[in-house]
């Protein structure tokens, strides 16, 4: 009987682990969260041009491109790289955001996301990521040292890729995860997740890679992404770096959800794009 039962368990014990080897993309990327729902700028009063443009590998990603308030001077541009749930039409509170902060911004759906063509991977996004930066620089014309990257938790692990391989003026990492594998360890502590991971996002290798300035942004309550996250990727990375805390869950602690967050935002984003 003790041998039955010992059997059953390492036979749920295997199929566990079988799952999260050979499901984990589908475990990482969620596009399919909401995917009917539509929205745009214009529906919260931002005039927008919507993109189109092709990756490296030939993929179309949809995406949009919101000036910065006519009236006033431009003081860079944003590229926002979001969370691995839902698609550009839920990051409108961060458009409008920006656009206050006088930026503009380019913000795009990855391969399989939203409108773009594809599927997910963690190499594709990192393809996507090249080609906004592409976009950006040479069809939009913003240089390098006024373009600030800002990658929303999964986000992050893209943002700060493309980081260490450009220059920018600065990068933001907002409720973002050193790894995923260090991300699995946490919510499959009796699983050898670390082994089994294919997909990395290694940002907290990446930072040492990194040298322009960078914020963290992280919220002591993430019941998704613990706040130790952000602290390890905010010792780890060069100077300048900055730390702003927040509050609320994962999905409720957004920056732009009080003033004074806001205004810490504002006063790290007033020494990189002056």
């Amino acid at each position: 009987m003790l041998w039955s039962a010992l059997q059953i368990i390492l036979l749920v014990y295997l199929g566990l682990m079988a799952l999260i080897y050979f499901k984990q993309t589908s475990l990482v990327f969620l596009p399919e969260i909401d995917r009917d729902y539509r929205a745009s700028p214009a529906d919260i009063g931002l005039p927008f041009s919507p993109l189109k443009f092709s990756t490296a590998d030939g993929e179309s990603l949809d995406g949009w491109f919101v000036p910065a308030d006519a009236k006033r001077r431009t003081r860079g541009l944003v590229i926002f790289f979001h969370g691995n749930a839902g698609s550009i039409a839920h990051r409108l509170d961060y458009l409008r955001m920006f656009h206050d902060l006088g930026l503009a911004t380019l913000i795009i759906d990855y391969r399989g996301y939203g409108l773009s063509s594809g599927s997910p991977s963690e190499q594709g996004t990192y393809l996507d990521a090249d080609s906004a930066w592409l976009h950006a620089t040479q069809t939009l014309g913003f240089p390098a040292d006024r373009i600030v990257l800002f990658g929303e938790s999964l986000g992050g692990g893209v943002a700060a890729q493309l980081a260490a391989k450009q220059r920018p003026a600065a990068l933001v990492l907002a409720s973002t995860f050193t790894s995923v594998p260090d991300m699995g360890a946490d919510l499959y502590p009796l699983l050898p997740v670390r082994l089994l991971a294919h997909i990395r996002y290694d940002s907290l290798t990446r930072l040492a890679q990194i040298a322009c300035p960078l914020l963290v942004i992280h919220s002591r309550n993430d019941d998704i992404i613990s706040f130790a996250h952000g602290r390890r990727l905010f010792e780890a990375a060069r100077t300048p770096k900055q730390f702003l805390e927040i509050e609320g869950g994962h999905n409720e602690g957004f920056v732009f959800a009080r003033e004074d967050w806001i205004r810490q935002l504002d006063g790290f984003l007033q020494q990189v794009v002056p």
